[in-house]
């Protein structure tokens, strides 16, 4: 699922269970010690899922602690995401001298809970998925909208160290033909610059609707 959204350059590995053998090092153990069942399923299977991309990548094993603002800290010359909701499991990774950043996400394929759009969508994004729902109304459309702006997140952390806003990244979105999937662009709403010294205007991803699941994938370029 998660494999068709991304480059060729990204390792992907996902799971919809929690597998017997996905276990933590003591470091990532130390992280979670107060964590109830639930969350520590989620986390130890998504960084079992991340050592699976990794290793596709030759990198051996290792703890993957929390680093600035709880984000991975991905071992050097890596970047990466990981994702997890109900029944699924994700991670994401590429060597950073193929993709500069990387940003993915998974909800459950259900409207929001109630309130929840109406904080995070810009009034021109209602307008948007309004037209898109008389189009296509097997999409819930709220959800994709949150969806990719977890993604956009966190594709632009690593890159600047700052926060970003609901309401600072505007969202269009691309259905492509008769498929629930298609590409979005995110542009961005303020000023930054990437650790290239790029301007930060927006970010290409793309989006799947699947198996009960919401999915969006960024993969930020590295410079020319």
């Amino acid at each position: 699922m998660l494999a068709g959204l991304l480059p060729a350059a990204a390792e992907s590995a996902e799971s919809f269970e929690d597998p017997a053998d996905a276990v933590l090092f003591p470091e990532e153990e130390a992280l979670i010690t107060r964590a109830v069942d639930k969350r520590r399923r989620e986390f130890t299977t998504a960084r079992h899922c991340a050592r699976q991309a990794l290793a596709r990548l030759g990198r051996t094993p290792a703890p993957l602690v929390h680093g600035e603002r709880g984000a991975p800290a991905w071992p050097d010359g890596i970047v990466g995401s990981m994702t997890h909701c109900d029944g699924y499991r994700a991670a994401a990774v590429a060597r950073r001298t193929d993709i500069a950043s990387l940003g993915i996400d998974a909800e459950p394929h259900g409207p929001l809970p109630e309130g929840v759009y109406e904080s995070i969508a810009l009034p021109a994004e209602q307008s948007h998925l309004d037209g898109l729902a008389g189009l296509r109304p097997d999409v819930h459309w709220d959800r994709l909208l949150f969806s990719a702006k977890e993604s956009v997140y966190k594709t632009w952390f690593p890159l600047t160290g700052a926060w970003l806003d609901f309401h600072e990244a505007h969202l269009e979105f691309d259905p492509s033909g008769g498929a629930a999937e298609g590409t979005f662009a995110a542009r961005l709403l303020v000023s930054r610059e990437d650790p290239e010294g790029r301007a930060l205007t927006g970010f290409q991803g793309r989006w799947l609707v699947r198996d009960g699941l919401v999915v969006t994938a960024i993969a930020y370029p590295p410079a020319a």
